[in-house]
This record gives structure tokens, sequence and C-alpha cells, in this order.
């Protein structure tokens, strides 16, 4: 289970970080590297991951001064980096550090460096950058003290003010912002045994260095050493903050013993209700969520569509591919009246796109939903698992792009799902206890499309349901096409897999539609 820490908090806090990624232990602070003149690169941190996956795991000790490790979630919020203290403010330099403090359930020090040209110094940790509002706080009790992580400033809005872009707080999560993007899901480094009973483990990032940039950068460069109990790797990410922001990713690999299911690239989200569920209480908002829908691009030419659901019970389905193109969890609804949110505006909520770089193999794309019953918790994950898993010892590399999008989102050529709506409409009686499903598509084709063209529906259901009916009809509200189904289910303790696209004649007209009806 994931803990939202609030949609309604400053932005300088993460909305929502995972309570079981908090304990999670920090790595062996390897050794300060001061300002030696050497060439850091990707290849250094790469380095030190080696060396710490041939040494045992070290616990680190989680214990915090009373006046900070008994503070609220509210009490931790009040505790503010002062701005005049950024990095690299003084300088006028396009990028700013700002940091976070150590506090609440943030008991973990993270190391961060600044790389100037050939010297490394780390960043040292000062109580006296932080206001620290109501809070009673001796200062000198914080003087062992680390930062829990930071947050990355650039102009992206406007000219005249630095907006956060980039902030890295807990475990291996980080989160990424563009142009009219307020925050919602997360990226993390990596996802071991999600969704498995044996439970799962949370790697941390423990150290960063970041690359002092010039006058007229448009990039950073930021490199993180990762740990945990049975991995540690070494990353590059590469911050390309605009219209919509970028990060290149590059990371490599060691596992110290074998992992049951290694979730590479992974984002987590929250899907509370939508258009395909409705609340279960009485919500004055039609729909809450970061992401509504699943989109995989298969790598053969096939786009996938998986509309978010809130299981009843945990539901772990995923799309086995070779080589796949790309895949992300999506806020593809950009309309405020679909929210009525105006503190959470989820309509501004980016969706994340995963681009690999080079060929990822065989594989799965797999997406793990967990009953939440509130907005609090974080409850979807998705993730690559490769088929041949990395071998004990040796190095694994994986690099990809990550998209935070909002108007110029990843969409399938042809057309695309905006909607999947649950239930009958009117009717007089449902003798035959089925389900009714509405999918509405639009797209560029259709404005093609020959008016003699009628697209049909073709619709497939797994052992577990039976197709009662289908039909497409035209949407003359929106210019695209309507596919409306019924389906009853045989046994009502499994779900329903259901697979639909448009076709006009022999010609493919839509992404595929992939859905499943939850177990009663």
């Amino acid at each position: 289970m994931h803990l939202n820490l609030s949609q309604r908090t400053p932005s300088c806090i993460p909305a929502r970080v995972r309570l079981a990624a908090l304990p999670i232990s920090l790595a062996l602070l390897l050794p300060c590297i001061g300002n030696n003149a050497f060439a850091f690169d990707f290849n250094t941190v790469a380095r030190r991951a080696k060396e710490l996956a041939d040494t045992s795991y070290s616990k680190p000790d989680t214990t915090l001064p009373k006046d900070i490790g008994n503070l609220s979630y509210e009490q931790y919020k009040d505790i503010r980096f002062k701005p005049e203290k950024s990095l690299w403010r003084s300088q006028k330099l396009p990028f700013e550090l700002a940091f976070f403090h150590e506090g609440y359930a943030f008991d973990q020090p993270v190391k961060i460096n600044e790389i100037n040209g050939q010297s490394v110094r780390e960043i040292r940790f000062d109580a006296n950058d932080f206001e620290f509002g109501d809070n009673k706080v001796d200062l000198r009790k914080l003087r062992s003290l680390g930062f829990a992580g930071f947050r990355v400033h650039y102009p992206v809005n406007t000219p005249k003010y630095k907006d956060e872009v980039l902030s890295f707080l807990g475990a291996s999560y980080f989160r990424g912002l563009g142009k009219d993007q307020s925050y919602g899901l997360s990226a993390r480094g990596l996802a071991i045994d999600t969704g498995l009973s044996s439970g799962e483990e949370f790697p941390r990032f423990t150290e960063f260095w970041v690359e002092r940039p010039t006058t007229s950068a448009k990039e950073l460069t930021i490199y993180a050493l990762l740990n945990s109990r049975r991995v540690t790797g070494a990353y590059r990410f590469v911050l390309k903050p605009g219209v919509d922001t970028a990060i290149d990713v590059k990371a490599q690999l060691y596992l110290r013993e074998n992992v049951s299911k290694l979730g590479l690239a992974p984002l987590t989200s929250m899907y509370l209700h939508g258009d395909n569920q409705r609340s279960a209480n009485e919500d004055f908002r039609p729909e809450v969520h970061d992401s509504d829908g699943l989109s995989v691009a298969s790598g053969t030419g096939e786009w996938i569509w998986r509309p978010l659901v809130n299981p009843k019970r945990l539901l772990v389905t995923s799309y086995a591919l070779s080589n796949p193109a790309g895949f992300g969890l999506m806020q593809r609804d950009r309309n405020f009246a679909s929210y009525q949110d105006l503190d959470a505006r989820f309509e501004k909520h980016p969706s994340a796109w995963i681009q690999p770089k080079g060929n990822w193999g065989n594989g799965r794309v797999e997406l793990v939903q967990i009953p939440t019953p509130d907005e609090t918790n974080d409850n979807i994950v998705a993730f690559w698992v490769p088929e041949t898993p990395p071998k004990v010892g040796q190095p694994f590399n994986l690099e990809y792009t990550l998209l935070w999008q909002k108007d110029a989102e990843k969409r399938p050529p042809l057309s695309w799902v905006t909607q999947t709506r649950r239930g009958q409409g009117y009717q007089k009686k449902n003798d035959d206890n089925s389900v009714g499903l509405i999918v509405d598509f639009e797209g560029p084709v259709f404005k093609k499309l020959s008016d003699k063209v009628q697209p049909e529906g073709v619709v497939s259901v797994d052992d577990n349901g039976k197709l009662l009916d289908t039909k497409v009809i035209r949407n003359d509200a929106t210019g695209g096409w309507r596919m409306i189904l019924r389906v009853r289910r045989n046994e009502d303790n499994k779900p329903v897999e259901l697979r639909g696209f448009l076709r006009g004649g022999s010609t493919t007209l839509s992404e595929t539609w992939s859905y499943i009806l939850p177990p009663n």
C-alpha cells in the first residue's frame, strides 16, 4: 500500500510517497570525494555500485532527534528551505537546487555533491538554511543530520520565475513537471517484488552528484547511487525542462542475490474512481485520479489502452512484448469539469511516458492495481519486467527517456480511447445480469473516413465472459465513434478480460481497448 501525503500541500513537499519505502536502509556512506581533480562521470558511479554490491548490505540507523522525529506530517510541512539559500542563486545560473530537511518519516540522510569541472565537493547540511514555522526546534541537536532529498528549479512557465521541475524525496522516488503542470504521479529508480506476497523491497538513492550548469545551460546532469538489500545501481539523469520535460535515464544495476521480480522504469500513480467506476462514497467530484489508463506501444505497430480500476482485491495483469516502443501511465482526460477539484487540479497532472533506448528484448509490461479506500494511497504501479533477469554480480544496463507530458502526450497515430463508461443506461429491467460498457474513440483517422465506411467493433472476451451484444454508432458530439458492449460473467468471483478495436473493412482504425472487469 502507498501513502499519499495529501494533494493539498506546497509543491516543495511531494504529494505522495510509499509508507513502506521510508524505512528502507541507507547505503554504506562512501568516503567524501573532496576537491580531488579528476573526471567524474557515469563510470565513476558504476564502479561504486559494483564495489557496493560486493559488500554485505548494512542497515542504517534511522534514529532522529525527538524535535524532528516526532513531528506530525502537518508539522513537517512547516519546515521550508530558505529560497535565498538555493544553490547557484547568487551566481544567477539558469538552474537552482533547494533541499528537503530530514524529519517525520524521512529519517535517512541523502548525501548530495556538486561537480564543478573536475572538482567534486559535498554540499553540507546546515539547519540555519531552513525555516521551521511554529515548530520548537533546538538547532544544536540537528548538526549531525543530512538532507532528505532535493528539488530542481528552472523557468518553464515564464522566464521571470524558476519553477520546480524535478524532485527526489523518499526511497528511489522522483517526480517531474513540464509547462502548466502540477504534481501527480511519480517515477522510481527500481521496483523489486511489487505485488508479491513475499513483500516489496524498496531501493534507495543514497547519494547524488549534480553537475554545475553553465550560464546558458538548458540541461542538468544528475548522477545517483542506488542501494538495497539485494540490488545496487548507478544512475545518470539528464534533465531537459520544457513544455514536455524530458529526463534521459541511464542505469547500470548489480544484483547481490537473485530477485523474484525486477521492475524496470517503474511508474507509480493513484486511481480512486473515474468514468468507468463510480465513487463508492458521496463525492461531488466525478473523477479522482492522477492517471486514468496504461498506454502501451507494442513495437509491432499495435497500441493498447487499459483503463485503470480500483479493484476490491489486488489485481496484477501484464502484456508480453518484444522490444516495446514505449509505455506510460497517462492522464488523458484534461477537462476540469471531469474533476471539479480546485485544489488538486487533476486535469493538470502529467502523463508519464517511458521511451526505451536500444532493444529491451523480451519481457512484459506489468500493471499492479491495489485496492484503496481513498485518494491518500498511491495504488497503481506499472513497469517493465525482463524475461531474462540479470545475473548476480554481472552488470545490467538500461536506458530510456522519461517524458512528463500534458497537452502533447504520446498517442496512437490513428485514433484512441477517450473514455470508458460502465452501465446499462435506461432500461426497464436487466434480466440477463449483463454489464454494459461504452467506449468512445477519437482521432485524425475519422476525419479522412469515407461516409460509405461504417466502422465495426471487433471484440473478444475470455472464457469467463459471454459477449451478448456489440454495436458502433457515430458520436456527433465529438466527431468520433462509440462502441457499445454488453457482456455477462460466468463466475462472479473471477475477472473478465475484454479486447476490442474499430475496423473499417480490412483496415484497423483505432488502438486496442483492453479492459478487465475485476471480480465482484
